[in-house]
């Protein structure tokens, strides 16, 4: 099982230039834990309570701190995408690295986020499936037209050096594991899904597969905290939890590099393929602190 991390985005009580400063940090950190894959997410829209680092222009910056053997990627909430922009840009970012390039996908959510785009929500499962459609053939050197997007004789360059792999998000409705099952490389695990629920999904998923004639792979997004003193560590973590951390608690995944470690093989038993640590909201040497040990929870996991 591969260990890798999707560095945390949005950091509410630092300039904006400190936040880019501490996304760069981390990725050196996570290079040099040896970490499996590295990608950042996507948001947009998120008023002015503190800066989201935007993942397309973070990403090609972070290229030059990680190992170009290694994968990279990042997330894409389709329905608020073009998908010529979206092609163009993973085009892009994927000739900057020797490894596969990961795009993972999500189809969002929030009215905010929606409006600011002039996106329907009540649309973005469909936009979403048609998106990957557009984008894959883009980006694999077709010309497209896609007339509910109003593209005509599309095509772009620079195109990946080797096929994109797509993780595609999905939550526990039957729709979004179809998809994640006919369209994806691999089923892209939202963090708050965890116990029966996710053994459940599990089973949706590989019955989906199934179907489609497609193999089955999960990546699972866990937020977690490692620290050098378990005790202190899960007090730290539990104070994250209980000022309302992303609306987590049981799926937090927290404590010394033993016990996050055992916490997480605990999942390969359900066909997990590859974990994805977010760190939580704690200062940044704490943060980096955290990820430099999970280096030692990749070792140990292996």
């Amino acid at each position: 099982m591969r260990v890798g991390i999707s560095i945390t985005s949005r950091y509410v009580g630092l300039d904006d230039q400190a936040a880019v400063r501490a996304v760069i940090g981390r990725a050196r950190a996570a290079a040099d834990a040896g970490l499996d894959h590295l990608s950042l997410g996507d948001h947009h829209s998120v008023g002015r309570d503190g800066p989201y680092v935007q993942n397309v222009p973070m990403l090609g910056r972070l290229l030059a701190e990680w190992p170009s053997d290694r994968p990279a990627g990042l997330l894409l909430l389709l329905p608020l995408w073009h998908p010529v922009l979206a092609a163009e840009q993973v085009g892009t970012l994927a000739a900057m690295t020797d490894a596969q390039f990961i795009l993972q996908t999500g189809i969002g959510g929030g009215a905010d986020q929606f409006a600011a785009f002039g996106a329907d929500l009540s649309t973005r499962g469909r936009v979403a499936d048609r998106m990957i459609d557009a984008i894959r053939r883009l980006l694999a050197g077709e010309t497209v037209d896609a007339p509910e997007f109003g593209v005509v004789g599309a095509s772009i360059r620079p195109i990946p050096p080797q096929p994109v792999r797509w993780w595609v998000g999905a939550g526990t409705a039957p729709a979004a594991l179809d998809r994640a099952a006919r369209e994806g490389d691999a089923w892209y695990v939202s963090p708050g899904l965890d116990g029966t629920a996710l053994a459940g999904a599990v089973d949706t998923y590989r019955d989906a597969c199934a179907r489609h004639g497609t193999t089955p792979a999960i990546a699972l997004r866990r937020d977690v905290l490692v620290g050098d003193d378990h005790v202190a560590t899960v007090r730290a973590a539990r104070g994250v939890i209980d000022r309302g951390y992303r609306g987590l608690d049981e799926q937090i995944v927290c404590g010394d590099a033993a016990h996050v470690a055992e916490r997480l093989a605990s999942y390969r038993d359900l066909g997990v393929d590859d974990v994805v640590a977010r760190t939580i909201n704690v200062d940044e040497a704490a943060a980096v602190r955290s990820i430099e040990l999970l280096g030692d929870v990749r070792t140990l996991v292996k």
